[in-house]
């Protein structure tokens, strides 16, 4: 795939669901003009969970105000998928009438109308994809994640009372896992070492099949991960040894197979701005095979099963069988997405794993000496900075934002404070400058790589001209119906 492709293909989506105060509030119609709380409720679940979270108490906004917010919010998601569904079954038509048009006149057409047509066609398919993505996972996720921050606004002051209270009298020590200062001695799960034989089989078939990208030896990167991994793995529940990877993969994911087996893609490194952050990530996934999740999903499916259906996905993508989101992921990546067949198939049979996951992650994490909002923080800039192709794995079987969310903070509350919480450190910084060098090599050798849609060389990409940088979602659903 062309790199101007890639990159117009990636930022466009990104940019999508940032916004502003407003991006995900439509615009009242004329009839039914918005209250004056609007602007302030909108202006306040466009901030941070955290930012949200320490403001809420003090709100004071009604209940028909947030009526009002949700009842926009709702139609404002109906109206921008419907458009962009529209979209992509117009773009959809073009493509057989291009291909029509191709077969009618193949015995008359000199080079250069064949390759315009050629490119015409591929263009088409490209922003056919790139509106089944926005349609499918893009936009109901950026409105989920507001959705979630107003139910926050609403709700949160009378759990924060509710979580104070049982702080006062003592009973939040009689939550699920609650005994914090036993990490280590406790057991979350009995025969952890059962699981190792199970994910040294994952690792293998996977790697048998192709599944696995590669990975990254470069000490700086691999090395300085693999410490920040064991030393949280030293202050969990973990009690078998912990094997670390990083994949070369654009892919915002980690995930954790049977056995300790964790996998951190080079993605993530690149989207986590500190320490805090990253760390908050990895303790997630070693809550994962603390609980020993992989070997309770296993009763209803075997590591074997699972990555035989990866693989046959994986050969239909790189035949040109696959549209949807697995196209999409072989134009991002050249690989149509670990983190979407891990998810769908392994980790998001049961959405209970991912908060009892959060929460144990949240406790190592902190138990380890790091602020233990850094997964938090990393979760809303998944959802609101980074954009969703890159992390689509990331939300696509995870619990709903809200709960999710309120049982975090409501954890982070429980926890006694640490003065001197680790947020960032040098060995951090010195990773991020050796992954800019081994991003600048893998972007060289992707430029010349095959892909899907890119078959037609010498394409110029296509062109959105109706879309400027900081556009709000809303305004960009508008010129997509007006087209």
């Amino acid at each position: 795939m062309h790199p101007r492709v890639r990159r117009f293909l990636a930022y466009f989506l990104s940019v999508l669901v940032v916004g502003d105060a407003e991006a995900l509030v439509p615009p009242a119609p004329p009839q039914a003009a918005a209250p004056s709380a609007a602007p302030a409720l909108a202006a306040e679940a466009a901030k941070s969970y955290l930012e949200i979270f320490q403001a809420a108490p003090e709100l004071h906004f009604s209940t028909a105000d947030f009526e009002r917010a949700r009842a926009a919010l709702e139609q404002g998601r109906k109206t921008c998928i419907t458009r962009f569904q529209a979209r992509a079954k117009d773009y959809d038509k073009q493509i057989t009438a291009s291909r029509n048009e191709l077969k009618r006149r193949t015995s008359t057409l000199d080079d250069a109308a064949r390759h315009a047509l050629h490119c015409q066609i591929q263009n088409l398919t490209l922003l056919k994809e790139e509106s089944q993505v926005l349609a499918n996972d893009a936009i109901p996720t950026a409105y989920e994640n507001r959705l979630a921050k107003v139910a926050i606004l609403q709700n949160w002051p009378a759990e924060y009372v509710k979580t104070r209270a049982q702080i006062a009298d003592g009973s939040y020590h009689q939550r699920r896992w609650g005994d914090i200062k036993d990490i280590g001695i406790r057991e979350i799960a009995t025969n952890q070492q059962d699981d190792i034989k199970t994910g040294q089989d994952a690792v293998r078939e996977m790697k048998a099949t192709g599944l696995m990208p590669n990975a990254i030896e470069d000490p700086a990167v691999a090395g300085y991960v693999n410490r920040v991994a064991q030393d949280v793995a030293r202050h969990s529940d973990l009690k078998i040894p912990l094997h670390v990877t990083v994949l070369d993969s654009k892919e915002i994911n980690a995930f954790a197979l049977p056995g300790g087996y964790l996998f951190v893609e080079r993605g993530l490194l690149d989207a986590a701005d500190n320490e805090n952050e990253l760390a908050g990530v990895i303790a997630h996934e070693i809550a994962h095979d603390a609980a020993r999740h992989g070997h309770q999903l296993m009763r209803k499916a075997t590591i074997a099963s699972i990555f035989a259906q990866a693989a046959q996905i994986a050969a239909l993508v790189l035949t040109g069988g696959v549209a949807g989101v697995g196209t999409a992921y072989a134009l991002q990546y050249g690989f149509y997405g670990l983190g979407l067949v891990l998810n769908l198939q392994l980790l998001g049979v049961s959405r209970d794993f991912e908060l009892q996951a959060d929460q144990l992650g949240i406790q190592y994490a902190w138990n380890s000496g790091y602020n233990p909002d850094g997964f938090i923080r990393f979760f809303d800039k998944m959802a609101t900075r980074e954009g969703y192709v890159n992390g689509v794995g990331w939300f696509r079987t995870h619990p709903p934002f809200y709960a999710r969310m309120v049982a975090a903070q409501r954890e982070i509350m429980m926890l006694p404070p640490r003065p001197h919480a680790v947020e960032q450190t040098s060995e951090f910084e010195s990773m991020k400058a050796a992954l800019k060098r081994i991003e600048t090599e893998a972007a060289k050798q992707e430029a010349g790589r095959p892909s899907l849609l890119q078959v037609e060389t010498g394409c110029a990409p296509p062109q959105k001209a109706e879309y400027k940088p900081g556009q709000l979602i809303e305004n960009l659903c508008a010129a997509a119906s007006s087209r």
